[in-house]
């Protein structure tokens, strides 16, 4: 097992079994004895190839030997396998065909981080918000019994994803239907606690067996003419159970629970995967697995290693270059504004779904543990919980990526928005994300929030304005939302006061005497300032999307040919769309060029790549300015 960073291979290892498998169909055809050399050999691998690119890391780990016994004992494609949280699917692209593409992960061009439909038939379910596996797998169960094939349905939940209420609710409906589902629920400590003993293992093994169940359904059958000695059968079955089990949750539900059992003990993961394989209606097996296994560091921190950045090997060059200082990213901002506040105002409560390290809130959670609150993935309840404090006179504050707060919009409209309640919300990884790829892409909120009366809706240009925009939308009475990018900002100054700014008020970046003025939304401020200065246009950054700032716009549609809008969001429904409806309803005809995204789904890759790909970078957004103005000059030859 590698001991530290440093140890993680940066050549390849030897893997000759593993190189022998090009498909699950080369793995069923093992001797079970060989598995184990195979389990060692993909782990080696896959630390060799995440150190290559980066990408999640831990989960991935700790799924080695499960993923080994599904892609063993079940006939994958045809039978179905759904993997949720997608992140620990790196074991299974390996062995479905992809090894060597793994070193391309989350890169441009390259593989998906996640399970996605179309690179592979084996990936059965595009994924990347959790907690979704149940259901989808529950649809293909049905839809195999409503097609009368007869296909065996997997789904794989892990890494706190069974925390989420969409994931009881497909329970519910599975025990409900008797669909032919497995649903091994993988106990990573991200999750429900496992109880750990041989006497556990037993009795699993026993539970799972083809005896056991021939026993248990016969004795149903002679018994249920006796319901008094049925009951008691029942009963006493209940109590076993009991005594060596988590607790009889899923069995209420309506689901036989086996478990839980070692996820590393590959004999005893195969030999009661063999015995639940054919069973009848929804079945569910707890198996507990340590996320990071085979890499020590990941073992004892899986928060810190959830995902490893690319391993550069050591330069051959002595003198090393002066490192360039990076600024604070906006997550850090964020977290340092939020402990500035409680420091100033009792009243400020955290709330973050299930993101506490990603959305910069571990000072809050250390130094004000009593307004904290991480209430595991379960958006729609942060922003109900929002919702009730603001109620009882708090001042909350949601800290959401701009993708999840999808997951509760309902609860945004009609706890929050509706009730016109004072909940503050620190939307993190707006825009392109980069290597999480569309999935986590927030690229939609300003089209989902816009919509909602009672919203104001705010988004810096720069780290000194998302502190100063924050601090403004903490003080506005009502639902307020801060959109912010992943990752660094320009480097702006931050100053320690804090300054509310005019709600609804743009400020000037740039004075310039050409035909354009530059309506710049968020994050691409740096570029509309680049374009601007080889254009010689004027600069707005707007810093608001609702409300906008009315005057300003009608000022520069007044004194300038052209109106351009640039955003890091899709075109539709966005801040141009906003800018469009104004001047319109104002009366005012001229033309404006909106610079945003397409519709489509942006794809994994480093962010500026995919901003240059779409001609949202400094260069992209001078050259579409300059040939709208040609465009426009051709049309009117007259123009002034």
């Amino acid at each position: 097992m590698p001991k530290t960073f440093t140890d993680i291979p940066l050549t390849r290892p030897a893997t000759p079994l593993l190189d022998s498998i090009h498909a699950p169909a080369d793995l069923r055809r093992l001797a079970p004895h060989r598995l184990e050399q195979l389990v060692d050999e993909l782990r080696a691998y896959l630390l060799f190839a995440v150190g290559r690119s980066g990408g999640h890391f831990g989960a991935g780990l700790g799924v080695v030997e499960l993923t080994v016994a599904l892609h063993y004992l079940f006939d994958t494609p045809h039978d179905r396998l759904v993997w949720d949280v997608g992140h620990q699917c790196y074991p299974h692209k390996i062995l479905t065909g992809r090894r060597e593409a793994l070193t391309s992960i989350r890169q441009r061009h390259g593989l998906s981080g996640f399970p996605k439909r179309s690179e592979s038939p084996y990936d059965t379910f595009g994924v990347g918000h959790s907690s979704t596996s149940v259901s989808a797998a529950l649809g293909m169960a049905l839809g195999a019994r409503q097609g009368d094939k007869d296909r065996r349905t997997v789904a794989v939940i892990g890494d706190g994803a069974m925390t989420a209420g969409q994931a009881f609710e497909a329970l519910s409906h599975a025990a409900h239907t008797r669909a032919n589902l497995l649903v091994i629920l993988n106990d990573n400590t991200m999750s429900i606690g496992h109880n750990v003993g041989g006497l556990a293992n037993y009795f699993a093994r026993i539970w799972a067996s083809k005896t056991y169940i021939a026993l248990r359904e016969g004795g149903k059958k002679v018994l249920s003419a006796m319901p008094a000695a049925w009951d008691f059968v029942r009963r006493t079955e209940e109590s076993m159970k009991n005594m060596v089990s988590p607790d009889m949750l899923f069995e209420a539900i309506g689901f036989n629970y086996i478990g839980p059992i070692d996820g590393h003990d590959l004999d005893e993961l195969t030999a009661t995967l063999e015995n639940m394989r054919d069973l009848e209606g929804p079945q569910l097996l707890h198996v507990y697995t340590t996320k990071g296994k085979g890499f020590a560091p990941a073992e004892a921190d899986p928060v810190g290693y959830h995902a490893l950045n690319k391993i550069e090997p050591k330069a051959k060059v002595e003198v090393a270059k002066p490192a360039k200082a990076k600024g604070p990213k906006y997550q850090d901002v964020f977290g340092q504004w939020l402990c500035d506040m409680a420091e100033r105002d009792p009243r400020v409560v955290g709330i973050t779904p299930a993101m506490c390290e990603g959305s910069g809130m571990v000072a809050f959670r250390d130094r004000f543990p009593d307004r904290y609150h991480d209430v595991a993935i379960c958006e729609q309840h942060a922003v109900t919980l929002g919702a009730g404090l603001a109620c009882e006179g708090q001042k909350p504050v949601v800290a959401i990526y701009s993708t999840f707060l999808q997951r509760g919009y309902d609860q945004l409209i009609h706890d929050v928005a509706l009730q016109d309640l004072d909940v503050t919300f620190g939307l993190d990884r707006a825009g392109i994300v980069g290597e999480d790829g569309a999935t986590h892409g927030g690229v939609f909120d300003l089209a989902y929030l816009r919509t909602v009366p009672n919203m104001v809706i705010a988004a810096p240009s720069d780290e000194n304005e998302c502190r100063q925009l924050l601090y403004t939308a903490w003080l506005h009475q009502g639902p307020a939302a801060v959109r912010y990018p992943r990752g660094t900002g320009p480097g702006a100054i931050i100053e320690d006061n804090m300054t509310p700014l005019p709600l609804g008020k743009s400020r000037v970046l740039r004075e310039g005497k050409g035909p354009v003025t530059i309506l710049s939304f968020g994050a691409l401020g740096e570029a509309a300032r680049e374009a601007g200065e080889a254009l010689d246009a004027t600069v707005l950054d707007m810093r608001w999307v609702k409300p906008l700032d009315r005057d300003a716009i009608l000022g520069a549609a007044t004194s300038h040919t052209l109106l351009v809008t640039l955003e890091d969001h899709q075109r539709m429904g966005g801040a141009g769309s906003a800018v469009n409806e104004l001047l319109m309803d104002e009366g005012v005809v001229m033309p404006v060029l909106n610079l945003a995204l397409p519709d489509e789904f942006v794809h994994h890759g480093k962010r500026e790549a995919l901003l240059a790909d779409h001609g949202l970078d400094a260069a992209g957004v001078e050259r579409q300015i300059r040939d709208r103005l040609q465009r426009l000059d051709a049309a009117l030859p007259n123009r002034a």
